[in-house]
């Protein structure tokens, strides 16, 4: 059962957070919709900050939430990979669009702190 399903939310957007939301959510669904189908060790790889105990709970939830598709080959040793939902990909547009204001947001705050310390050199 996803657990956005066992709590009520006062708006869609909360709802949206609930979701995608956390420190390592949104990296993951990035990876996946913009480098394609990965096994753990390649996730594990590409955020080399998560533990495996977080990155396993945030597959699951995000699996859970039918974000995430899970497909385990039978074959030994085990195979598992991940990619996208249908409904996951719908998240990307919106990564990007975060990913953009984010890009702007810091080039906007580097050019002010530039212009900052460059007016207070200029007053000594």
């Amino acid at each position: 059962m996803s657990h956005t399903r066992e709590k009520s939310f006062n708006c869609e957007k909360e709802l949206t957070l609930s979701i995608i939301g956390g420190k390592w959510k949104m990296l993951i669904i990035w990876h996946l919709g913009k480098e394609g189908t990965k096994r753990f060790g390649e996730l594990k790889a590409l955020i080399p900050a998560i533990t495996q105990r977080m990155l396993v709970s945030q597959l699951r939830e995000l699996e859970e939430d039918l974000i995430v598709y899970r497909e385990v080959y039978p074959v030994v040793p085990p195979k598992v990979e991940y990619s996208l939902t249908e409904r996951g990909h719908t998240l990307i547009p919106i990564l990007e669009s975060m990913y953009i204001w984010g890009k702007d947001y810091t080039e906007s705050i580097l050019s002010k702190e530039t212009e900052k310390t460059s007016v207070l050199s200029n007053k000594k």
